[in-house]
């Protein structure tokens, strides 16, 4: 699977200041995409828990998370299951361990059914060698 040297995402339940998850394909991969399943007919959403973090010897700061397509609000972010989702979510410092965000993916009664694959979260941010 394809990760970087330097920042990734996880998913499948990572624990906060873990350790633990399995990292996000990057790139067109595919090998390990954070998967939604949901029925447009009834607008449906489902929400996934993933982490950021940076490999050892490196930190980040002013880190943000959004999706880099722009899929009019079908994905949001929030760092809280239950808080407001928006369109993108800034950490102020990650490091070695996880840090928690949720994924929100919503379908709308006007879609065809499809397995979509133009949805791509990008994370900007300054990184650091520590």
């Amino acid at each position: 699977m394809a990760t970087t040297p330097y920042v990734n995402i996880y998913k499948d339940n990572p624990t906060a200041g873990g350790l633990d998850g399995v990292a996000v394909s990057i790139s067109d991969t595919f090998t390990s995409p954070i998967n939604f399943t949901l029925d447009a007919e009834q607008n449906e959403s489902q929400i996934t828990k993933c982490a950021i973090r940076t490999q050892p010897g490196y930190t980040a700061q002013n880190v943000t998370i959004a999706d880099h397509n722009d899929n009019a609000n079908r994905i949001t972010l929030c760092k809280t299951q239950d808080g407001t989702f928006t369109n993108s979510i800034t950490f102020d410092e990650v490091n070695i361990t996880n840090s928690i965000f949720y994924v929100k993916a919503t379908s709308a009664d006007t879609e065809q059914a499809q397995i979509d694959r133009k949805i791509k979260l990008r994370f900007t941010g300054k990184l650091l060698v520590v």
